[in-house]
């Protein structure tokens, strides 16, 4: 399923190594880079860090992220409904979300970089709300335009919250249960776009390092988010 922004960029090229999905099980096959690429060729000077998570070294992939969560029952999973905005207080969020899909080379979009300040979806998978894992993916920041709509997503701790407003009218509020930096040659790719029986969230930006010479960060911000009402 393609994007309706026909500016989105490759989520690789020169900036890195590609996110590629195959088929509708939406399989990861590399590692993702694309989440929060800078324009390199514009940078004269390396970009500030932004906040990583508290722990550095990502655990073991095999346990689960979302456990931290609020236990409990979870609420009963919503129909599908495209995402519109997503709004995380405790950095300060409050975004516009553009539709993603895939480049013809099976890689994933992101946002274009003079649309730093918005996220995107990743509409093959669950939309926000159903059952599954739903992707938004964002800058961390851009050349042109500075810290981007994800700068800050590594200060998020567990049991904070983010609210996503579906184009149904309905939102869908997530309780953050881990937040993790993983290498990009180690990216957790089914702990991402692999299935999950409860409805859950994930979202994912650049962190790390950042690589002068490649041009891109070293690392994956990813925060791991189960619905709770």
């Amino acid at each position: 399923m393609g994007s309706s922004d026909q500016t989105a960029t490759r989520a690789g090229g020169r900036h890195g190594r590609p996110w590629r999905a195959a088929g509708a099980a939406v399989v990861v096959l590399l590692a993702v880079a694309g989440a929060g690429m800078i324009g390199a060729s514009l940078r004269t000077e390396p970009p500030p860090r932004p906040p990583q998570p508290i722990a550095q070294a990502a655990p073991d992939a095999r346990t689960d992220p979302d456990v931290g969560g609020v236990p409990g029952a979870a609420p009963t999973p919503l129909p599908r409904s495209a995402p519109v905005t997503v709004s995380i207080p405790r950095i300060g969020v409050d975004a516009e979300i553009m539709s993603l899909g895939t480049n013809p080379d099976g890689t994933v979009q992101v946002p274009p970089l003079d649309q730093a300040q918005r996220a995107g979806w990743y509409s093959p998978g669950a939309s926000p709300g159903e059952a599954g894992n739903a992707v938004i993916v964002g800058h961390v920041d851009s050349a042109k335009l500075g810290p981007a709509v994800f700068f800050q997503l590594g200060s998020l701790h567990r049991g904070d919250t983010i609210t996503v407003t579906r184009a149904d009218g309905t939102k869908a509020t997530f309780t953050v249960g881990d937040v993790r930096s993983y290498p990009k040659t180690e990216f957790p790719h089914e702990l991402v776009f692999g299935p999950n029986e409860r409805p859950a969230l994930r979202v994912v930006t650049c962190g790390g390092v950042f690589d002068q010479t490649a041009g891109s960060y070293t690392d994956n911000v990813i925060v791991f988010a189960t619905m709770t009402s």
